[in-house]
């Protein structure tokens, strides 16, 4: 399957050190190796375009416009919204948290605080809603997106995906990742997990499959089949098919 689009634009070489994909981590040969291998079949010559946070932002806003031009055209009878960064409290079955949070900053005490935490408001980086018969909306799905996956980022997206478990009132949302990620071993720390997410969709999977059988090690080649077999990494071309089943 071709890389989407919007993707290829943010992809580059690092100028300060030659010979390294944008999304590769610069203390791991198996990365860099991967990385260039995926680079150099794609065809990628320009220099990166920005930082790892601008390009972050510049996937999550790809993905969104992805969905929302995709969702109506395989489901054009529910009213699809694709949105960057909303509260969960905007939708219907998570309303009650701003509800839980104005009682937590009213406590003066600060018992609530204590208890309960202060962290439940999250704005996923995607999400996806579609409206309810009172006209409220609901939120379908929840798609964090990560321009490469690091230790920090893993657990934002188990916390997202326990407030959106636990915390739910109604039926559960969709919870994908969507990222880059050249080293199997990374996208294992989410994809294996224990039900924060449903799948990881890799916008290069293709791609990742060559690379890896070419030049990556035993662990990346045994870990990236055991992840496509199982289906825990999916192509980027399936989700918005998923979302509308």
């Amino acid at each position: 399957m071709p890389a989407p689009a919007f993707l290829l634009p943010l992809l580059g070489w690092k100028a300060k050190t030659p010979g390294v994909g944008n999304i590769a981590d610069i203390k791991s040969k198996a990365s860099i190796n991967i990385t260039a291998h995926m680079f150099n079949a794609l065809g990628i010559q320009a220099p990166a375009p920005g930082t790892g946070g601008e390009m972050g932002r510049e996937l999550e806003e790809g993905v969104r416009a992805h969905l929302q031009a995709q969702l109506p055209i395989l489901d054009p009878h529910r009213q699809w919204l694709a949105e960057r960064k909303r509260l969960v409290s905007d939708f219907a079955q998570y309303h009650h948290l701003a509800r839980l949070q104005k009682l937590i900053k009213d406590d003066t005490t600060n018992t609530l605080s204590t208890e309960i935490g202060r962290d439940y408001l999250i704005k996923p980086d995607v999400v996806v809603s579609i409206p309810t018969l009172s006209g409220d909306r609901f939120l379908h799905a929840a798609i964090p997106c990560k321009w490469t996956i690091r230790s920090d980022r893993v657990q934002n997206i188990r916390h997202e995906g326990v407030i959106l478990t636990r915390h739910r009132r109604g039926r559960q949302p969709h919870i994908v990742t969507v990222t880059p990620e050249p080293l199997a071993t990374r996208l294992a720390s989410i994809a294996r997990g224990t039900g924060e997410v449903d799948a990881v969709y890799h916008v290069l999977l293709d791609e990742l499959i060559a690379a890896t059988a070419a030049v990556g090690t035993k662990v990346q080649k045994a870990t990236l089949d055991e992840l496509v077999g199982q289906d825990r990494v999916r192509p980027f071309d399936d989700l918005a098919a998923t979302l509308v089943l």
